[in-house]
């Protein structure tokens, strides 16, 4: 019995050349990748939010799907944190270097 693993897909960069910022093929680079990561944790907390309501109400789907929406969202969030807290540290160490 064999499970393959997916491939995990990486993202286009292209290398920089004599001084050249590197960008990702079709976006601005890593801020706008920051902000898209931001938005799509905040549409998983409106959505875990909407099925939580809905099923409160008593017109929302079964208790299982509500759970993996918040799932969903809790995860999401804690990656994003864990992320912000990796980039205060960058910069924390980098306020520390002496120039």
């Amino acid at each position: 019995m064999s499970n393959s693993i997916p491939a995990l897909t990486q993202p286009e960069f292209s290398v920089p050349v004599n001084n050249q910022q590197p960008s990702k093929a079709g976006t601005g680079g890593f801020a706008d990748l920051l902000r898209g990561a931001i938005g799509e944790t905040e549409t998983l907390q409106k959505s875990a939010q909407e099925q939580v309501s809905t099923l409160l109400n008593g017109t929302g789907q079964d208790v299982h799907s509500a759970m993996i929406g918040v799932e969903k969202a809790d995860l999401s969030f804690q990656l994003m944190m864990q992320v912000r807290n990796k980039i205060v540290q960058a910069y924390q160490e980098i306020s520390r270097m002496n120039f």
